[in-house]
């Protein structure tokens, strides 16, 4: 990934309201319900979600202005006991081996060979036993990143990854999904005598321009009109499946909470949590209009149709 600030189109001073904004820019451009019929929009899309979720860290952009991490929020080593500069490798294998930059490695090898081939099993460096029923190891997990998008992890679409071949592989994203999560990928990690180990993929969730993450059940502040909360009527409300329409109870306070159902994250029972849609009564900025909604609503059997 490039740079995050970048990405974003911010400078490396920019406040945390000026990275938000630029987010919410670029993520209502891009986002995939948009953008069906362009993929290369969604890869955009995972990428300033990704460059947004560690600027908006301020522990993680004060690693990253310090050279303490890189953009994809691994550590940066300044250096390796060989010499050259190799660093960590995001794709190496996972379980401590390390990619020095001249051909990978493997620790493994250099203490075998220390100790005359066996390890260090036993005291005073000779090769500890081995058991003549132990099946041969299987080689090296390796492990990735996979950012998923807020929209994708609701509704657990599938997701395909690039691994260190070159290939892509997809798989499921599991129900109850938390950023955080490993998913394994059995047999394409690194070969071994005993066959290939795993893929290890670490989940990240992106961020959604509008809705917001609770438990289950998904949140969203929804403006409506002051004619809209006296008389009721028809909104629109964008979902992770869609927009739908949402029926407004005439006489409705802003603050009110409406629900739909079915329409959050899967729990790990498999059912699916709802969305929350907080209503909040915008009045319009014309003065005109104010003056004429004032008018309406001095008409006192007006008040007394709607209660008010």
């Amino acid at each position: 990934m490039a740079d995050p600030y970048s990405i974003l189109g911010v400078s490396k001073g920019a406040d945390d309201k000026a990275i938000k904004l630029a987010y919410r820019k670029l993520a209502k451009e891009l986002h995939p319900d948009k953008n069906k019929d362009n993929p290369k929009a969604s890869d955009r899309f995972s990428e300033v979600t990704q460059a947004y979720d560690l600027l908006s860290d301020p522990k993680k952009r004060g690693q990253y202005d310090r050279g303490e991490i890189d953009e994809n929020g691994q550590p940066r080593f300044a250096g390796n006991p060989f010499g050259g500069g190799g660093g960590y490798s995001q794709g190496g294998p996972a379980g401590g081996n390390f990619d020095f930059g001249n051909g990978g490695i493997d620790l493994g090898d250099i203490f075998d060979g220390l100790f005359g081939g066996g390890g260090v099993g036993r005291p005073g460096g000779g090769p500890g036993p081995r058991s003549q029923h132990a099946p041969p190891p299987k080689g090296a997990n390796i492990a990735y990143t996979h950012l998923v998008s807020f929209t994708d992890a609701a509704t657990l679409a599938p997701q395909r990854i690039m691994l260190g071949d070159g290939k892509t592989v997809e798989f499921k994203l599991p129900a109850g999904i938390v950023a955080g999560q490993q998913i394994r990928i059995p047999g394409k990690g690194q070969p071994g005598p005993g066959g290939h180990g795993d893929a290890m993929v670490t989940l990240k969730i992106g961020r959604h321009p509008d809705l917001v993450r609770d438990g289950d059940n998904i949140r969203i502040d929804l403006p409506i009109s002051l004619k809209e909360a006296v008389s009721g009527g028809k909104v629109k409300v964008p979902t992770v499946d869609g927009a739908v329409m949402l029926t407004v109870p005439p006489r409705t306070n802003s603050g009110a909470v409406l629900r739909i159902k079915g329409r959050g994250f899967t729990a790990k029972t498999g059912v699916r949590g709802d969305q929350l849609v907080t209503l909040m009564i915008h009045l319009p900025t014309d003065p005109a209009e104010l003056a004429r909604i004032s008018d309406i609503l001095s008409d006192s059997s007006v008040r007394e149709n709607i209660g008010v």
